[in-house]
């Protein structure tokens, strides 16, 4: 475990700033990277998650895996581990549930969550942990020069295919739908402001919250995301979901998205009779909605960026010790070495 100062959390003054989570420790990754601004941003939103629930940095745990982004623990002022490949979602199910008052965060990327990982990520999403689970997704495995990933799209050139990509893609929003998963979001690594909103609200939320990043890597997919996380047209080509209001998108707002027969539909506001209260009204609660939005994809549609997904259901680990309470109340206190007693047999000499 990375080491703090040592410190009374009864004396911690929940005044922090993004600096007070900096370890001191230089990133090592590529200038230009993703990552160095999906790292600021969760500083940032860390700080202030301790000033709206006070959680002091000694309540912060950083799990990774194995890859770029699974450095990220090192460059964090709060505990953490370097997990080994794709088990993060497991080490960081033991440490909530065995330590429920922590806030819990996973550190992996689309290789190191998606393919080894997959098992572990699908585990935690079904059962509802109180784990943050961030996935940093560049299309590309980084870390060991350039191979496609699960999120590689296809006839993308890569240096283990080298003629394109001929598998189908997973998409992350879609695999945690089919999950289950009750808080489900998707951001952009340059958005660093929306990013921050997003992890904050991540960190308010009571379950398995996960978010999909959009991560550009410089060096083996540069710019991956351009075509639509580009500053000069982001706004007419990425639709910001916001509950409770409209789906609107482009410079002036003048597009939006309507759900005709099950299926989305982009309209423009004034043309064929499209007037605003026409347009579609996003409910972050309504499972059939929340599934057509994430099945939109730049080009065809806007990119949806925002969260997807966030209800309210019991949690494993509040599942869990209430089981444990009940169990005690009908059975007493368990005895560990009357039940390895109960279960063990003696091999007698022939």
């Amino acid at each position: 475990m990375q080491q703090l100062e040592e410190k009374s959390i009864s004396q911690v003054v929940i005044n922090y700033t993004p600096k007070d989570f900096d370890s001191g420790e230089e990133p090592r990754w590529c200038p230009g990277c993703g990552d160095y601004a999906i790292l600021n941003a969760v500083r940032s939103a860390f700080a202030e998650l301790s000033k709206e629930l006070g959680i002091p940095k000694e309540k912060f745990v950083i799990v990774s895996g194995i890859g770029c982004s699974s450095r990220f623990p090192y460059y964090m002022n709060t505990y953490g581990m370097h997990g080994i490949h794709g088990r993060a979602p497991a080490i960081a199910t033991g440490v909530k549930v065995a330590n429920p008052d922590l806030s819990v965060w996973v550190v992996t990327g689309d290789g190191d969550g998606l393919a080894i990982g997959g098992n572990h990520l699908i585990h935690a999403m079904r059962r509802n942990i109180d784990i943050k689970i961030l996935l940093f997704d560049n299309r590309i495995y980084g870390l060991t020069k350039g191979q496609y990933s699960p999120t590689s799209v296809i006839g993308q050139i890569t240096k283990s295919s080298p003629y394109g990509v001929i598998e189908r893609s997973v998409d992350p929003v879609m695999l945690a739908l089919s999950q289950g998963t009750t808080f489900i979001a998707r951001a952009i690594d340059r958005d660093i402001k929306r990013l921050t909103e997003i992890i904050v609200e991540a960190g308010k939320h009571k379950g398995t919250a996960f978010i999909q990043i959009y991560q550009n890597c410089v060096v083996f997919n540069d710019k991956a995301f351009e075509d639509f996380a580009g500053k000069e047209v982001r706004s007419e080509r990425v639709i910001e979901l916001r509950h409770g209001k409209p789906l609107l998108f482009g410079k002036n707002l003048d597009k939006g998205i309507v759900i005709e027969n099950g299926k989305p539909k982009v309209v423009k506001i004034g043309e064929n009779g499209i007037t605003e209260d026409k347009i579609t009204i996003y409910d972050e609660t309504d499972f059939y909605l929340n599934f057509v939005i994430a099945t939109m994809h730049y080009p065809e549609f806007p990119e949806p960026i925002g969260i997807i997904r966030r209800v309210k259901v019991p949690t494993f680990e509040e599942l869990l010790h209430n089981q444990i309470e009940h169990a005690k109340k009908l059975k007493g206190e368990g005895n560990l070495q009357k039940l390895i007693d109960k279960n063990s047999w003696e091999i007698l000499p022939s």
